[in-house]
């Protein structure tokens, strides 16, 4: 099971006014099942997406890519997003971009739309044809399905491997008005930021015009879903996407600077931080989620390099399945994290709050049973020191269990 991670309930995940979203059973990959999301959006909306940096970036990430810039060069809105499960449409060359176009072309002939105003998404099977009749079939029955508190049935369509749908609404006071921010993500394998890594959709009730929403979703990525991994894998189909209402009577957050910003992205780095978190704690075979701190750093990049080394490496993480305090594989992570001029005889180990290594070397007063106790724990917090500056960042990542090859070993099956 998750780790720490339970549904959301229903009521739990704010509408957001204009924005509606419709699920529908399209049998895309296996019947009975939801598997295709419809989010239709007002008029007035602004949209943002950031997106994998695989050169094998699927099909619909080049169209959506494609669209968003002609949209924006245009004037044009995006008025819809169509996103499937079950297969990813990736590694499909022309024949993918041709599908995906014509998934799209059939949405905006419902909506009475540009073409370019539809924007694809597709998660499951890589390098399998999409079925486009079954998901353009699938298309009406979301539309009636389409509700502004759909989220919760939004959140478990576009699952795969995931266990638990995962999804988060927060508010802020902006200039004396509540504002909402609702969001939903899926990921639970092929989780390695890279951004994005994962599908990911946040709605807000807002106007904001399209340049900083941008920064905004930029800012909130880098710091929520490019901290977490589950296996070093970058996917290739990873869309994060931030929509904004726009409507008549929202609060405007239209400058960086200034306490309104501040406040919208408090609350959507709240929502993404949970979601960022909910895909570690639903890693694939996760006994564990893991927060690896990395402290005194010159920069934070440097820091996020080494907590992601740890986070990357095999027997760290087996170690951590097995509860077994074998914690020299951290250092060894360390050690090969790529810092060419790092001093060990500087570095510091804490697990929880039990001091591992002090000086580069073994504590002189580290007991190991008392790790072995924090090793037992589902959260576990890693605190590492370099000595070398006052940079500090993190990483969430889970363990390797037995289960993860199994999910991985049966995917197709």
């Amino acid at each position: 099971m998750p780790v720490g991670l339970h549904a959301p309930i229903a009521d739990s995940l704010k509408p957001i006014a204009g924005i509606a979203l419709g699920v529908a059973q399209a049998g895309v990959r296996k019947a009975n099942r939801d598997d295709v999301l419809v989010i239709t959006l007002p008029s007035t909306a602004t949209v943002a997406g950031v997106f994998t940096q695989n050169k094998f970036c699927a099909a619909p990430v080049q169209l959506c890519r494609q669209f968003l810039a002609q949209n924006q060069a245009t004037g044009l809105v995006p008025r819809a997003l169509i996103i499937n499960t079950g297969n990813a449409n990736a590694v499909t060359g022309e024949d993918g971009l041709a599908r995906a176009t014509a998934v799209c072309a059939a949405m905006a002939e419902q909506l009475g739309c540009a073409i370019e105003q539809i924007l694809p998404f597709s998660t499951g099977v890589i390098m399998e044809p999409l079925p486009v009749e079954r998901i353009v079939a699938g298309i009406p029955a979301a539309l009636e399905n389409l509700h502004e508190d759909n989220w919760l049935r939004a959140a478990g369509a576009i699952m795969t491997t995931d266990i638990v749908a995962k999804g988060q609404s927060t508010t802020c006071l902006i200039d004396g008005q509540t504002v909402t921010v609702t969001g939903i993500a899926k990921g639970s394998g092929m989780i390695h930021p890279n951004m994005a890594t994962m599908l990911g959709y946040i709605g807000l009730d807002a106007r904001v015009p399209q340049a900083v929403l941008h920064t905004l979703l930029s800012t909130v990525c880098n710091e929520s879903f490019n901290r977490v991994t589950v296996d070093g894998d970058t996917s290739t189909n990873d869309s994060f996407m931030l929509l904004a209402n726009g409507r008549a009577d929202a609060p405007l957050i239209d400058a960086l600077d200034g306490a309104a910003y501040q406040a919208l992205y408090a609350a959507v780095k709240r929502v993404a931080v949970y979601l960022a978190q909910a895909l570690a704690r639903d890693g694939e075979g996760a006994t564990k989620f893991v927060t690896i701190l990395v402290e005194e750093g010159r920069t934070t990049a440097e820091c996020v390099q080494i907590g992601k080394a740890i986070a990357h490496s095999p027997l760290v993480k087996t170690a951590l399945f097995a509860s077994d305090p074998n914690l020299g594989r951290i250092l060894a992570a360390i050690g090969y994290a790529g810092i060419t001029d790092l001093d060990v005889s500087r570095v510091g180990l804490w697990l929880g709050d039990v001091e591992v290594v002090r000086h580069g070397g073994r504590n002189p007063e580290y007991i190991e049973a008392n790790a072995a106790a924090v090793m037992k724990l589902e959260d576990i917090t890693m605190r590492i020191t370099l000595g070398r500056g006052t940079a500090q960042d993190q990483v969430w990542t889970c363990d390797f269990s037995y289960d993860y090859v199994k999910i991985n070993a049966e995917y197709r099956s």
